[in-house]
């Protein structure tokens, strides 16, 4: 596998772990990739529950456990260590705010369009910035957008289709549309950046359903430069959720894997259980909303809190949760270190990359 650069910084191996909340994806696993030679992700989303015997209100909880994740990860590596913040979080901005005060190496943001990240890098700061983006179009507008409003391009793009684990950015009759296909998107995305090779080199990303060497080698073919993986992480022994929810991912079937409605307002694949029966049957309506995380989310109509029920997958309390799940997350079958899964995953590599030729 090629190294590839994201600014100044090289990435020597060309995999992104995908940021995963609520306590998915810290400083255990993120550090651990990043020794690995990929980039390491952070998910700040919902991280103030993590760190509830934190002093303050939610809001300084979740920078407070920012800080401590970001500051945890750097003494367990010299890798690059990202930050996943959803332009849908309400804290939104004080999560980016602080991601570059304590110097993240990379901020990926998308659930939304980050049409104002630059706004908030100081001058000489070090953090690269990277949209999340489900389409061309999207990739088009922040390039403008940005290039317009702070003389800023992206340093990369993350291309996340259809077959993603969580929410996703597509309507529920895209989702098996072959039009919307991340193999279709990727040259198109591709095609973008090129017109502003001249002023940057903008490395896409593809993300989304990636689960083997030969995914790898097939989005590489396609004009990718690397690609971003989440589910594949989880089953891991430096994952930091509870080995309850690895047995999750292990003990899964292709059948469990759904698309369901999320409280945000978009469709989100996950693995079915009987929390998500009990929403089906109008059984888990929060009473309350002491957190207020997402935008866009009114308890009075949602059907159930988010940031609670994955909090609570996340610490093995699987009846009062689920898991977000990629489209192939039930290919697992054991929970490895992540060292053995990279060492399988540029071993496929090797063999997809020899048949090509």
């Amino acid at each position: 596998m090629k190294s590839f650069k994201i600014g100044n910084i090289e990435i020597k191996l060309p995999i992104i772990q995908g940021g995963m909340g609520v306590g998915i994806s810290l400083s255990g696993l993120a550090s651990a990739v990043a020794n690995e030679g990929g980039i390491g992700v952070i998910s700040c989303a919902g991280i103030g529950l993590l760190y509830s015997s934190s002093s303050g209100n939610y809001n300084e909880k979740c920078i407070q456990g920012l800080r401590q994740e970001i500051r945890k990860a750097k003494e367990k590596t010299s890798g690059i260590i990202g930050i996943n913040i959803m332009v849908a979080l309400s804290n939104y901005q004080d999560m980016v705010k602080t991601a570059i005060e304590e110097n993240a190496d990379v901020i990926f943001s998308g659930a939304g369009l980050p049409l104002d990240l630059p706004a908030y890098l100081p001058e000489n700061s070090q953090t690269k910035l990277v949209p999340i983006v489900s389409s061309s179009r999207a990739a088009k507008i922040i390039c403008e957008k940005w290039l317009a409003n702070y003389n800023y391009l992206p340093d990369a793009i993350v291309v996340e289709g259809p077959k993603a684990g969580g929410h996703l950015g597509f309507k529920k009759d895209q989702i098996e549309n072959d039009l919307f296909s991340l193999e279709k998107l990727i040259p198109e995305v591709v095609e973008i950046v090129n017109e502003y090779k001249k002023s940057k080199n903008i490395p896409v990303i593809a993300a989304g359903g990636i689960a083997t060497g030969d995914d790898i080698s097939k989005f590489i073919e396609l004009g990718a430069s690397g690609v971003q993986m989440g589910s594949i992480f989880v089953p891991t022994e430096e994952c930091d959720a509870s080995l309850i929810f690895k047995e999750v991912y292990i003990n899964s079937s292709e059948k469990d894997i759904m698309i369901i409605e999320s409280p945000v307002g978009m469709p989100g694949r996950a693995i079915g259980g009987k929390f998500i029966e009990n929403v089906r049957n109008g059984i888990e309506k929060p009473l309350n909303c002491p957190f207020h995380c997402i935008k866009t989310c009114d308890y009075k109509k949602s059907p159930y809190c988010i940031i609670k029920a994955l909090y609570n997958a996340a610490k093995g309390n699987m009846e009062k949760g689920y898991a977000f799940a990629g489209a192939n997350a039930f290919l697992s079958e054991k929970i490895s270190s992540v060292k053995e899964v990279i060492e399988l995953l540029k071993a496929e590599f090797i063999l997809a990359t020899h048949k090509i030729v």
